[in-house]
């Protein structure tokens, strides 16, 4: 599992919540494909490589269990797994039991993509260890999404909730927020305001600490006080800004003064940052700034973006390529 937690300074209480791993953190990682479909295979394995993943797909559960071995073996196991809920001699979730029983196994993260969605399934796969579940046809976007939430850090196992397409959806109503603010009493406001309003919060005591979270985690925004300790918000935005010309990206940062002072904002603005709130916190002026900065999340797909088809879909292909 990737890390995924932010702290607050020492022996201080931290809030923080599960947040997904973002996508280039998914460069290198090897994932085995179980399928019998070879279309599905093909589909499958295309996408993960083109994540930067280094995929192995093979079509049968007695295979994949041997390419686990194998792997486990030679010191680099499988971390995902991506399994057929529909497959002769062995389904998915026969598969899912075998690999609970070697202990060494037990460690893969486990999806199914299956084409039939059954009463009791998501019950069967909790059992089983399976903690993604998507039903097909699963577009590229909702699957790269549900591996990015399913290697999330997580501190305790048994919290892990199944990641299905309704999951996904309500995870993404919530913008992920990340607050770097020394002081406790403003933390524990300004993470209680966020929160009432929907959002997702990790907490930094200061900007060194916001730095390194940016390294683990993705977010939405960034709450910054612009006064703290070992490194304050303008030099930690200086550093935001430095690296993101040569990603091209640009996550909001909207910085918290307690001054106040004419000026204060136009120097916040010149420093790279995207809005500015003055503190004593004011409800309304925080959600307005955010709102206006938060960039929401596109619900459309690009229209050559490539699906996993259903079993009647790879069946009908089948069909033609067999005329």
């Amino acid at each position: 599992m990737f890390p995924g937690w932010t702290t607050t300074k020492a022996n201080e209480p931290c809030t923080a919540r599960k947040l997904a791993v973002p996508p280039e953190r998914l460069r290198n990682l090897h994932a085995l494909i179980v399928d019998d479909n070879s279309t599905n295979r093909r589909v499958l394995h295309g996408m993960l490589s083109r994540w930067g993943m280094k995929p192995t797909a093979v079509d049968s559960g007695k295979i994949a269990l041997q390419a686990m071995e194998i792997a486990k073996s030679t010191g680099h196991p499988f971390p995902l797994v991506l399994l057929n809920g529909q497959m002769p001699e062995m389904d998915g979730f026969t598969l899912a039991a075998e690999i609970q029983k070697d202990p060494e196994l037990v460690g893969a993260t486990i999806m199914m993509l299956t084409s039939a969605r059954h009463l009791g399934d998501a019950e069967r796969c909790q059992k089983l260890g399976i903690t993604g579940y998507l039903v097909k046809p699963v577009r590229q976007r909702e699957l790269l999404d549900a591996i990015c939430h399913l290697l999330g850090g997580e501190p305790k196992k048994e919290s892990v909730g199944l990641v299905t397409r309704h999951s996904l959806k309500e995870a993404k109503k919530s913008a992920r927020i990340l607050l770097a603010e020394d002081n406790a009493v403003n933390r524990t406001l300004a993470i209680r305001l966020l929160e009432k309003r929907g959002y997702t919060v990790a907490v930094a005591a200061n900007g060194r600490e916001a730095l390194a979270a940016l390294e683990n985690e993705d977010f939405d925004a960034i709450l910054i006080d612009v006064q703290m300790p070992e490194m304050d918000g303008f030099e930690a935005t200086g550093k935001i800004r430095k690296k993101e010309k040569a990603t091209g990206k640009h996550i909001p940062i909207i910085a918290m003064t307690a001054h106040a002072l004419k000026g204060d904002e136009q120097r916040c603005i010149e420093a790279g940052m995207d809005g500015y709130v003055s503190k004593p916190i004011r409800t309304n002026e925080l959600y307005a700034a955010l709102e206006k900065t938060v960039k929401k999340e596109e619900s459309s797909v690009p229209e050559k973006e490539e699906v996993v088809p259903s079993a009647l879909v790879t069946k009908q292909y089948a069909e033609r390529n067999d005329t």
